[in-house]
């Protein structure tokens, strides 16, 4: 995925990875010491951490998140925090994030039997299925009487606990997004990783060596990554067009020095425009033929899955969710850090940090305002979700992202268990690797941000009705 000697990293382990994501040694220092945070947070340092190095500002910050919701003071028991992660993973089959988080559970002193599926553990979890069954395809479908189910009865969670699963659901939800996008590899020591070899060793002994062990208390789930065996492996066909940087870069001049001030009713024709135009979109990829049976246990109702926004039922039922009404800086922000403390300003840090993060380049090109260009990316992935900022000109996402990057987006935020090595390819040839990480990383927090922005406006409405 990435260039020559970071692929070699990202596949064989090796610590070359480091050297070549900064030329600059103060941010070399930075991120090494993030590297070190990663470790002694899980004892390891993850794939997914080291294809973050690239952005050390953005990897501090996720770094904090991911590690005060897991392991810090939260009303979840800890065992719990990681089962619950494992469901949310297994909304998008993501075999990687199932694998460490079995691990953490069981060093955490979780039951081995719950590991055996959904229906081995305690009615308390399971009742939390739907919740992420919805959020993870469909939140707008979010109501209070879910919320009710959850807090009323026998094996009723308290509002603080319900809060601090729904941000560990949205968290690995959006994190599939960003594994399956950026085709990140199994780590070396789960099923399907990178095997160590001894110089000289005959293929044959290579392909029975058993050097590579799992602890044997610790299911493993056995996936081949699309990844791997895409045989796709030169540049995409100079058959599919696609717009240069050049074109991007006028394109947002133009739009910058446009003084057109439209009215309210034509904002709204151009956001329905752009949602109209994304349920026409092609997927890429195809359809697993059979989900594992060490992941299948993790999900109830695997048909159940994203559904065009314009092309949902009952319309009048599930308007458009309109962020003038239920904003993350008005309301959601100030709700979660008053039911699960401090979370809130620490997502609040990580979305501003995904969202404003530039180096004011592209490609090649130097002392570049992407902000326009950043900003139709985040948008387009929260209108995939029904979510509509009103002050927002959704005509720019159709003069800034062409199609296939579009269709590139709309997979890995809706479907991101189709994507391939090839998808990534054909998108954003002129941008470097990192770029498209950084991509990948709105992808992430855009897409977690929204599956808040439904769920704390369904728990406000639960606690005012």
């Amino acid at each position: 995925m990435l260039d020559k000697c970071n692929k070699s990293y990202l596949c064989s382990g090796l610590s070359l990875f480091l050297f070549s994501l900064r030329p600059d040694f103060s941010l070399l220092f930075q991120t090494n010491n993030l590297f070190v945070d990663a470790f002694l947070q899980s004892n390891r340092l993850d794939h997914v951490s080291q294809v973050m190095g690239y952005h050390t500002s953005y990897l501090d910050h996720f770094l904090k998140t991911q590690n005060f919701i897991l392991r810090g003071d939260g009303p979840l028991p800890f065992h719990y925090r990681h089962y619950i992660a494992i469901m949310a993973a297994g909304r998008h089959q993501c075999g990687y994030l199932i694998n460490l988080q079995k691990q953490e559970f069981l060093l955490l002193g979780g039951e081995h039997s719950w590991l055996k599926g959904l229906s081995s553990i305690p009615p308390k979890l399971k009742n939390l299925y739907d919740i992420n069954k919805i959020l993870a395809h469909r939140p707008w479908q979010l109501n209070t009487s879910h919320i009710e189910k959850l807090t009323k009865g026998k094996d009723s969670w308290s509002l603080a606990e319900v809060i601090h699963a729904i941000v560990i659901l949205t968290h690995f939800h959006s994190l599939c997004s960003f594994v399956f996008a950026c085709g990140v590899n199994q780590e070396v020591d789960q099923a399907g990783g990178y095997k160590y070899y001894m110089p000289g060793e005959p293929i044959q002994a290579r392909s029975s060596n058993t050097n590579q062990t799992n602890p044997k208390d610790i299911p493993t789930v056995d996936i081949t990554e699309d990844w791997k065996n895409s045989s796709h492996v030169g540049p995409p066909s100079p058959t599919e067009p696609e717009v240069g940087i050049n074109t991007i870069m006028q394109r947002m001049k133009t739009l910058s020095e446009q003084n057109e001030e439209c009215t309210p009713i034509e904002l709204a024709k151009r956001f329905e425009n752009i949602e109209t135009q994304s349920a026409e979109l092609g997927l890429v990829g195809g359809e697993r033929l059979e989900t594992p049976a060490d992941i299948s246990c993790f999900i109830e109702d695997e048909k159940f899955g994203y559904q065009d926004f314009a092309k949902r039922e009952e319309q009048m039922d599930f308007p458009t969710f309109r962020v003038q009404d239920y904003s993350w800086n008005d309301h959601g922000y100030s709700l979660v850090n008053r039911l699960y403390n401090d979370v809130g300003n620490l997502l609040d840090d990580k979305f501003k940090t995904a969202q404003n993060l530039t180096y004011y380049t592209m490609g090649g090109r130097t002392d570049v305002d992407t902000s326009r260009f950043r900003r139709a990316i985040w948008n387009y992935i929260q209108c995939l979700l029904g979510i509509r900022h009103d002050d927002y000109d959704y005509g720019e996402i159709n003069h800034l992202l062409e199609r296939s990057l579009k269709t590139f987006i709309k997979s890995a935020c809706c479907y991101p268990e189709r994507v391939t090595k090839k998808d990534y390819d054909r998108v954003l040839r002129e941008f470097k690797h990192s770029e498209k990480v950084h991509v990948n990383l709105m992808v992430l927090e855009a897409r977690m941000q929204a599956e808040l922005l439904y769920a704390l406006r369904t728990v406000n409405r639960y606690m005012t009705n």
